[in-house]
């Protein structure tokens, strides 16, 4: 693969069709789910699912890979890392993401499990329930990785849930290692509580070992250092890592940076689908500071595309993000 010239975000994660659908919470007490977590299923429970769910909307996702849309929707160059399998679903994936100005060029899964989807039924709430089947995305290794892609970018962005399967997590410290010994910076999403249930020595290990950047909610980070109060959490965060976003919901998010602190508010919105705020506000944040604002702009930005997210069904906004961000630097925001 060629490197890729001027990327200024570069994530790597699990590569994920999402097949969003609304319903009720009947439906989710019916089907055994737990309103508002994610739970890995197998192929059979998901053709069985999916053949359940109300109509609904598909477009490329997984973590990461919304991450990477939404910073290419405000602006920045980016581009995403992730397995597909050679079928309908993979050439979905990435016709999806390319289409929204990701740069997509891993090679597909030929012969083995089906491209990975993620079944998500979001409640009039908003809350969003998310039932993950892998498939070809568990297939994926440092044979898909590009150094001198990796090396290229500004900014190097993992997904937690990639640690999951274990010859993706080999890669993931790869990738790290590669982004660090040629001084780029290297950001962290922790991506769910159970995520960190199942990791917490390995990511203490790999923020210890030089994460530059740390994206977490308040369940997140207060899972990763086992205390029930946020500041308590917070605090031992700063020790960990240079920089340090943690957003809290309607409570907006902590940006720590050294012994600075800034708290910025939620954007206003109406909550109409959850799913994705988190992708959101990483990539609001990083595409903020990839055109070289300062913590607090990026943080204002990373809760205006959080916002812009959650008002609507689905993970990507629709809202022209890129003035919003030029809105935020002409006003000096």
């Amino acid at each position: 693969m060629a490197a890729a010239e001027g990327l200024e975000i570069l994530a790597i994660g699990n590569a994920i069709v999402d097949v969003v659908a609304r319903a009720g919470e009947d439906f989710l007490a019916h089907h055994g789910m737990r309103k508002g977590t994610m739970r890995l299923i197998e192929t059979g429970e998901a053709e069985r699912l999916y053949a359940a769910m109300p109509p609904g909307q598909e477009s490329s996702g997984g973590s990461a890979a919304n991450t990477a849309a939404v910073a290419a929707l405000a602006g920045a160059r980016a581009g995403f890392v992730g397995k597909v399998a050679s079928d309908q679903l993979g050439a979905v994936f990435a016709h999806d993401i390319r289409a929204a100005g990701v740069r997509f060029t891993t090679l597909p899964l030929v012969g083995g499990v089906p491209t990975a989807r993620s079944l998500i039924l979001v409640t009039p709430d908003g809350q969003r329930t998310m039932n993950t089947y892998l498939g070809a995305a568990v297939a994926f290794s440092e044979e898909d990785l590009d150094p001198a892609e990796i090396a290229a970018a500004g900014v190097l962005y993992l997904e937690g849930y990639l640690f999951d399967p274990p010859a993706a997590q080999q890669a993931f410290r790869r990738a790290a290692a590669i982004a660090r010994r040629a001084g780029r910076r290297v950001a962290l999403s922790l991506s769910d509580p159970f995520c960190v249930e199942r990791h917490r020595p390995a990511f203490l290990e790999l923020i210890r070992d030089g994460v530059d950047i740390l994206f977490a909610n308040e369940a997140e980070v207060c899972s990763l250092f086992e205390t029930g109060h946020f500041e308590i959490a917070a605090a031992a965060a700063r020790q960990a890592a240079p920089l340090i976003a943690l957003t809290r919901s309607e409570r907006g998010s902590v940006v720590l940076a050294g012994v600075e602190s800034i708290v910025v508010p939620p954007e206003p919105t109406i909550v109409v689908d959850t799913t994705g705020a988190g992708d959101a506000y990483a990539a609001g944040f990083l595409a903020a500071l990839a055109a070289g604002r300062g913590l607090a702009s990026a943080g204002r930005m990373g809760s205006i595309a959080a916002a812009a997210a959650i008002a609507q069904l689905g993970a990507r906004p629709h809202t022209d993000l890129r003035l919003r961000l030029t809105a935020l630097e002409e006003a000096g925001g």
